[in-house]
């Protein structure tokens, strides 16, 4: 039978440096998953990333929600490029 852990002992949490959290969000930011990033650097939640870049882009203001909301639509239209690249390709 297996052990059940005991109710008395405690979970202690991690605690990143802001330092840490600015990198995980920068290499998001350079195009790679947050599933893939806490993978990496040994995060247990990738929804953590997600809120470190929103409470980073509350601390800069509205340059970087502007500049957030700009890389989204580049992102779309690219991806709506490479859709149409490929039909035109197979004809």
């Amino acid at each position: 039978m297996a052990k059940q852990k005991s109710k008395t002992a405690k979970r202690t949490r991690r605690t990143y440096s802001s330092e840490f959290k600015r990198e995980a969000v920068q290499i998001t930011l350079d195009g790679h998953s947050a599933i893939s990033v806490s993978r990496n650097l040994g995060i247990g939640n990738p929804n953590l990333i997600y809120h470190w870049k929103a409470e980073l882009i509350d601390e800069s203001g509205p340059v970087a929600e502007a500049l957030d909301v700009e890389v989204r639509q580049l992102r779309e239209e690219l991806q709506r490029t490479r859709r149409e690249r490929d039909i035109l390709k197979k004809r």
